[in-house]
C-alpha cells in the first residue's frame, strides 16, 4: 500500500456506461477519497444504487436537501439518476471522485 494510500483513504472506481460522458468515458479508471466529507454540488459521487445494493453507481451531486441528494448523469439521455430512483442518502455516498 502506498504512503498516500495509507494517509488518505482512496480507492479506485471504473467507469461503466455511457452515462458520464464526455467527463468520464466508458471504462475509465479514477480515483475516489472514502466517504461523504468533500460532498458538494457539482462533483462526482461514487455511491450505492437505492433500488439495487449491489450495483455502484457515479454520478454528479447536483444539491442536497435535508441530508439527500438529487444525482444526475452527464449525458442525460444515456443517464439512469434521481429522474428515475429519486434521491438519495448522504449515508448510501461510498466516496467522491478527485482524479479523472
Amino acid at each position: 500500500m502506498s504512503l498516500i494510500a495509507w494517509l488518505l483513504p482512496i480507492f479506485r472506481v471504473k467507469v461503466i456506461g455511457p452515462s458520464m460522458e464526455p467527463t468520464l468515458k466508458n471504462g475509465q479508471m479514477c480515483i475516489a477519497v472514502k466517504g461523504n466529507f468533500l460532498a458538494r454540488p457539482g462533483a462526482i459521487a461514487v455511491f450505492v444504487h437505492p433500488a439495487r445494493p449491489e450495483f455502484v453507481e457515479v454520478k454528479r451531486l447536483i444539491n442536497k436537501s435535508s441530508g439527500k441528494w438529487w444525482v444526475a448523469g452527464d449525458n442525460e439521455s444515456e443517464s439512469t439518476d434521481s429522474r428515475d430512483f429519486g434521491v438519495i442518502e448522504a449515508a448510501v455516498i461510498k466516496g467522491i471522485v478527485i482524479k479523472k
